[in-house]
Parts: structure tokens; sequence; C-alpha cells
């Protein structure tokens, strides 16, 4: 049977950005020499009609911070003559009205901006950089050009009990669409999960407040609501299974199932500098050694719930994390035999209601998000 045809492509133009969030997904090795190797403008504008006949329909022009791209306008031309619906998914600091404009002159297709919190300094903390006022300048100065616009704030035990003033800002503004997206322990934020995962009680009251804000609003604003792994008994069809809907493409060329994978011992990653991307997506140790279900293990090869391919197994990234094998059953799943490891990280979440006040002597302190340049061979 052959492959799935993959929807989106994932296009992380740069992984230089100003913000230096805790729980970004970029590698933790992002100053790595090979990151700075980024593609040139015609090797995106070449990748991006490759994946428009593989079937690809929708781009998400991501980072880092793609507006540190001086070639922005042009990627976005590119991908509007590869037939491809585009989305800027960016911190919003760099989008000024002028910069906004020449965007939708070329084609470009949609807006996401993230926040880090509804209140200025505490956005400012988590981002560990001055953002909030430029981020909502930049989200009225999308909706005043048309600009379908979603908001995206990644929660946690920082910010989980401002969500009521999250949802009343995302009506001030505007948009249409609201992504809640509980933090997901990868990249930097495996480092900072002491500090970012929430307790039972934030969860159920944020929970709430969607619910009150959904029937108040109804489908004038859509809201995505995630729930963090460590708090499922059942795992998630990460990017809706390995190697199915999604694929990543990294500044350097490099082609990846999920933004993580990198982290994956051994799996060999090819480029599009040397490789078709249809050739990538097909025939590529990547994308074909944890696709399907022929690679799973017990118990998930006989899921007694015949899960197999509802959540293709759940994460690789998570498994490899908690229990050491990145084809183990992903260890959220209640049937697996490392369970307990979830349960371990749930249960130390449970210790406050809510997060210190910042500066607080039990106040876990963030390991901010850094780009440091490699030293220099002589």
């Amino acid at each position: 049977m052959p492959p799935p045809k993959p929807f989106t492509l994932i296009a992380e133009l740069s992984y230089q950005c100003p913000l230096h969030c805790p729980y970004c997904s970029n590698p933790v090795d992002i100053g790595d020499l090979r990151y700075r190797q980024e593609l040139e403008t015609e090797e995106w504008i070449r990748v991006f009609e490759e994946a428009r006949g593989l079937g690809v329909l929708q781009l998400a022009l991501t980072g880092g911070e793609p507006m540190l791209r001086r070639d922005l306008v042009a990627l976005c031309q590119g991908a509007r003559e590869a037939g491809l619906y585009s989305s800027l998914i960016t911190a919003g600091t760099l989008l000024t009205r002028e910069r906004a404009e020449a965007l939708k002159a070329a084609g470009l297709d949609h807006v996401q901006i993230s926040i880090q919190s509804p209140n200025r300094e505490e956005n400012d903390r988590i981002a560990g950089n001055r953002s909030f006022e430029k981020k909502i300048a930049a989200a009225r100065a999308a909706r005043e050009l048309d600009f379908p616009l979603t908001i995206n704030c990644v929660l946690h035990r920082q910010n989980l009990d401002r969500i009521e003033e999250l949802l009343d800002l995302t009506v001030d503004l505007g948009a249409q669409r609201l992504e809640l997206a509980n933090t997901q322990y990868y990249g930097w934020a495996v480092l900072n999960q002491e500090a970012l995962l929430p307790s039972w009680e934030q969860l159920r009251r944020g929970e709430e407040a969607v619910k009150r804000f959904r029937e108040r609003v109804g489908p004038a604003v859509e809201v995505l609501w995630v729930l963090p792994d460590m708090y499922e008994e059942l795992p998630k069809p990460c990017m809706g299974g390995w190697g199915r809907t999604a694929m990543v493409l990294a500044p350097n060329g490099d082609v990846l199932p999920c933004q993580a994978a990198s982290t994956i011992p051994g799996l060999e990653f090819a480029n599009v500098r040397e490789h078709p991307l249809e050739w990538i997506w097909n025939k590529s140790d990547a994308f074909t050694r944890y696709r399907g279900t022929e690679w799973m293990e017990e118990p998930c090869r006989s899921c007694p719930l015949g899960r197999q391919e509802e959540d293709w197994g759940g994460c690789r990234c998570q498994a490899l994390r908690l229990a050491g094998d990145a084809a183990a059953t992903d260890p959220v799943c209640q049937f697996s035999p490392h369970h307990e490891r979830v349960v371990s990280v749930r249960e130390s979440a449970q210790t406050d209601d809510k997060a210190p006040p910042p500066g607080a002597a039990d106040d876990p302190q963030f390991v901010y998000r850094t780009m440091k340049r490699p030293a220099r061979v002589n």
C-alpha cells in the first residue's frame, strides 16, 4: 500500500528569534553551526513547488521567527504561485503595518500571533523580552488588513490562571481562532518542566472557562483546547501519525516527521539539497521507520482497545524520553509498562494549586531559550 499523501508542510525558516520562550519546541542545540546554513530563497521556493506536487495544501511559515528572513515577501509569492495556503506563525514583534501590507500583496493568506500572557508584565517575563505592546499592535494591523487571525497561547503553570483574560483579549483583537495548546514537553520545555507543568485544578478551571466562553460566543471564535500529554491516559496521534499528514523542514533543509524527531539517535534525516521531497516522504529512513503499524511492539501491537490506526502508537520522542526506547509504547498510554513514570510526573505537579509569584523562594527559575554562537575554530 502506498504511503498517505502529506497535507501540511511546516517550514522552519530560521531558528533565530528575538524571544526566549522556555517552552520553545526548537532543538536545544539551535546554536549548532549546521542550522545557520539556511536554505536560500530559490531552494525554499523549489521545495514549495515539490510539496504541492506531492499533495501538500497548507504551508506554515514558522521558526524561530520567520520575519527575520529578509526574503519573506518572495517566499510568500512563491507559496502563492505554487498553490499553497500560507500561514505566518510569528511572535508579532516585527510585524509592522508596512510589512503586513507587503506580505498581503505577496499572497500571504493567514496570520497567527503568539501571546505568552494577556498580562503585559507576565507576557514579557515569560518571553524574556519586552514584546507585549508590539504583539497587540501586530494583531490589530493584521485585522485592519483583513487577514484571518489566530491567537496562539502556550499554556502552563505560569499563565493558566489568566485564561479568562486571554479569552476576552481574543475577542477584543477580533481574532477568529484561539489556540490554547497546553505545553508539550519537548525541546526547551523539557528543561523547564518543573516550572511549567500545571496542576489538575488549574486545568479544570481552564477547561471550564473555555466551556463558558464557547457557550457565550458561539462559532464567532473557534477555540482549540489541548490537554498536556502528562494528564492523558491514552496517547494522541502525534502529528496525525508518524509520516502520515505533515512534514517539518528545518532551516538547513533537513526533513523531519516532527519538530522533536532529531532527538532520536540513529534516525537519518534526508536533506532537500540532496534528495527530492517526494523520495524523502516515500522512501527515507526518517519517514518510514515508524510509519504505519508494522514497527509496533507489545502492548501496542495487540492493543486491547484496537487503537493502532487511531493514535498510531502515540509519540516516538516521548517514548524515547520516558521509556528510553523510541519504539516503545508511548508511556502516556495506560497499558504501557512505563505509564507509572507519567503518573509520577503528574503527581509531582499537585503540590500547589497555583504557581508561586515570580522571585519567590520556591519559584522554579526558567531556563530561557538561547541561540549561542558556536565556538570559533582556529
